[in-house]
């Protein structure tokens, strides 16, 4: 597909030929489409440039357009071009979003003034969110998501390659493996204006679910005495986080298909279509596919929401992190608590690395804020960690001693197998048993 600053939505081929013309002379590249309909596909491949669009059009007009485009794109210039009877009806438009208008006949030197103002505004516009979401990248996913295993750079990486698209997502992990906390990643690295609206299905009785999802109107059911504005609606621009997405009610995974589908909805008591743009994430610690082959969870949603899925590493998967997160939690309880920070000894370390940790990051948490607080000790406390047998404690044992080698030697693998007095095959043999980067 070409590559070009602006969009002309014209139905008349002589007039869409001209702009086209003069806005290539005067340095812009310029392609045109004769109706809404025919330009969708160039707006949905991250078109990042500017639309001018006739008001009167073949099918969905230029108004409608216009307000469709400052739901979904409220950062992209629409320019309106106005026969003489539609200035009173442009000005509205400018009201309810539309950059600017340019009334017939019109001079090609004026549409290229206009439309190079509504670059510059466009481009800045997207710089800003680049720098935004570069900002945001910059230290931030190291110092919230912790660690420097594989599945957890791996999980990184993920997160950045995705979190600027629209594509909705599918967190899946354990209980307490922080999938809240990877989406609000998501979230501060989308460049998104709006809110992170956040909502746990597991907790809501059904017969409330329609009204926190989907809105009120006054008088919708007994008790409705004022509107409200459901999660969907409040999430307008931003993300919608629905955890533990498995416990919706069927009948609820049907509206929120179409919602998902068509991008509007309806109040509950309205009949008024309301267009909104935002990105679900849904987050299960079950999985979806095996409910929805039992009947429990729908299975055209479970592909709707399965565009890009995101699995969080349990902390059994990536032991060699636990003391550095665990030493992380001291120093932030310490701060909390005003405490000093309790030292964590070689003995400790290994006692937690040898632990199940059945509740995965929460848990470790938990205990550090215990440790903080003085607790360890006492009695009371709940149940000592719990050991691995003996072979899984052998092998998280020499899974973070080569670990710890390979940072030291910063992945060089000659050397790694040299401090470990290992022949190198072997220690490649090492690396695939234990899910370990082989690549240096």
């Amino acid at each position: 597909m070409e590559k070009f600053d602006v969009l002309i939505i014209e139905d008349d081929p002589d007039v869409r030929l001209g702009c086209i013309q003069a806005l290539m002379l005067g340095g812009v590249p310029a392609h045109g489409v004769e109706s809404v309909e025919e330009a969708q596909p160039f707006l949905a491949d991250g078109f990042q440039g500017v639309v001018v669009s006739d008001i009167r059009l073949p099918g969905m007009d230029g108004l409608s357009f216009m307000r469709s485009q400052a739901i979904s794109a409220p950062s992209m210039p629409v320019i309106l071009i106005t026969g003489h009877g539609d200035i009173s009806m442009a000005v509205q438009a400018i009201k309810d979003g539309a950059y600017d208008f340019i009334e017939k006949p019109f001079s090609s030197q004026h549409l290229v003034e206009v439309v190079k103002r509504a670059l510059e505004k466009r481009n800045l516009t997207v710089e800003v969110h680049r720098l935004k979401r570069q900002l945001a990248a910059q230290g931030s996913l190291e110092s919230r998501l912790i660690g420097n295993s594989p599945p957890i750079v791996t999980l990184r990486k993920l997160i950045e390659q995705v979190s600027a698209t629209s594509a909705d997502i599918l967190i899946q992990g354990e209980t307490g493996t922080g999938k809240e906390l990877v989406a609000r990643c998501l979230h501060d690295l989308s460049g998104r204006s709006g809110p992170f609206v956040a909502l746990n299905c597991g907790g809501l009785p059904e017969t409330l679910f329609d009204s926190e999802i989907f809105g009120h109107e006054v008088g919708a059911f007994s008790g409705a005495s004022k509107r409200r504005i459901g999660k969907i609606e409040y999430a307008l621009n931003g993300t919608l986080f629905l955890d533990e997405i498995e416990s919706m009610p069927l009948p609820l995974q049907i509206k929120l298909l179409r919602v998902l589908q068509e991008r509007t909805l309806e109040r509950l008591g309205s009949n008024q279509t309301i267009s909104v743009n935002f990105r679900v994430i849904a987050a299960t610690k079950d999985d979806l596919l095996k409910l929805a082959d039992s009947g429990s969870f729908r299975r055209d949603l479970y592909y709707r929401l399965n565009v890009v899925v995101l699995s969080l590493p349990t902390l059994r998967d990536r032991r060699e992190d636990i003391p550095l997160i665990f030493d992380f939690f001291l120093q932030q309880f310490a701060l909390r608590h005003n405490r000093p920070a309790p030292e964590l000894d070689g003995s400790l370390g290994r006692d937690l690395m040898l632990h199940s940790w059945p509740g995965n990051v929460r848990e470790l948490r938990n205990l550090a804020e215990r440790y903080v607080l003085g607790l360890h000790d006492l009695p009371g406390n709940p149940a000592p960690l719990k050991p691995l047998a003996l072979v899984e404690a052998v092998e998280a044992f020499e899974r973070s001693l080569i670990v710890e080698e390979l940072q030291r030697q910063n992945g060089n693998l000659s050397r790694t197998a040299e401090a470990l007095a290992l022949a190198r095959t072997t220690l490649h043999d090492k690396l695939r048993k234990h899910g370990l980067d082989t690549k240096g």
